[in-house]
């Protein structure tokens, strides 16, 4: 799958929270969970995806793009997002 992003935003993004864009590759989309982002009125199709980097929950937000995806942002899940994820996956 290819992934795209900006690499300013991601350079912030490994200040900010030490965290690469360049590390979604490693992120797990098999097992992640996905929703849709509509606090906001967009103009492109936001995704949500709750998913492991290792052994930790990530939340990372992208935008489908032909052959891939487009990294808006990706952070730590915080504790709302981990028992959200845990609810939904508990009959996997």
């Amino acid at each position: 799958m290819k992934i795209d992003f900006d690499p300013v935003k991601s350079e912030l993004n490994s200040k900010l929270r030490s965290l690469s864009f360049e590390r979604a590759g490693d992120f797990d989309w098999e097992t992640a969970i996905y929703h849709e982002e509509n606090r906001a009125d967009y103009p492109e199709t936001r995704i949500i995806a709750l998913g492991f980097l290792g052994v930790r929950l990530h939340v990372i937000c992208f935008t489908p793009i032909d052959g891939g995806v487009r990294i808006i942002s990706f952070r730590k899940a915080n504790k709302r997002e981990v028992r959200y994820y845990e609810d939904e996956t508990a009959d996997r």
